[in-house]
């Protein structure tokens, strides 16, 4: 009996091995593949992808701009957001999008009615015209795909690790270029991009890992109050 279950033991630990137990993720091959190839890679393993943390900021234009967001695919996000001055928290679940957001945003998109909302959440449908182009701040496809948009000629750089993960740098020699890391194991998903020059960054982190998105308790309704 005891000889039968060392021998049980000991096919389930290669079986287990063989799944993958003390293996890391395989190579994806975009070693081997041109810049363009591997933002092809890299597009389609985003679209694939059920969640994300997308987070830090720079210079664009001379705005500056940071971002913090949970981003979960197919439903919307939730984080902070602050660009030329105007700094807000969202959320977004299906097509209802909730704001809070400092004085300088609400007097932007609620105008004479900005007090009202002040300190407060408030709820607005993503079919709104004036706040409908904020949906896409929490798509995780189009926000990821617009932040590493290439502006030039691009090259492969070396490989490295980020936060532990082995990838491959791609630089983008453009204006306003930078270096984008790609994960060369498991999914092609990018990890962060530095930019040619000054202070910033941005990384993508936390891929596919569970999220749990939350509306705001008793917002007010945007519509009601403003007529819009």
């Amino acid at each position: 009996m005891r000889s039968a279950l060392a021998c049980w033991l000991a096919i389930v630990a290669v079986l287990l091995a063989g799944c993958g137990g003390k293996n890391g993720p395989s190579d994806n091959g975009i070693r081997t593949m041109t810049p363009q190839q591997i933002l092809v890679q890299m597009k389609q393993a985003v679209a694939g992808a059920s969640s994300v943390h997308i987070v830090g900021g720079g210079t664009s234009d001379g705005s500056t701009l940071t971002l913090d967001l949970q981003l979960v695919a197919g439903t919307g996000g939730a984080g902070h957001i602050s660009v030329g001055g105007l700094s807000f928290d969202v959320v977004k679940i299906g097509p209802k999008l909730y704001f809070k957001g400092e004085q300088a945003f609400l007097k932007r998109y609620a105008g004479t009615a900005a007090s009202l909302f002040a300190g407060r959440w408030f709820e607005v449908s993503t079919a709104v015209p004036q706040f409908a182009s904020f949906a896409s701040l929490t798509n995780i496809v189009k926000l990821t795909n617009n932040i590493v948009a290439s502006a030039g000629t691009l090259t492969k750089g070396s490989t490295t690790t980020i936060d532990g993960q082995p990838a491959l740098a791609i630089v983008d020699s453009g204006n306003g270029g930078g270096t984008l890391y790609v994960a060369t194991t498991g999914p092609a998903y990018p990890l962060e991009l530095d930019p040619a020059r000054g202070k910033g960054g941005i990384k993508f982190t936390d891929w596919d890992q569970p999220v749990t998105l939350k509306a705001p308790a008793n917002p007010l309704d945007f519509a009601k109050l403003t007529g819009r």
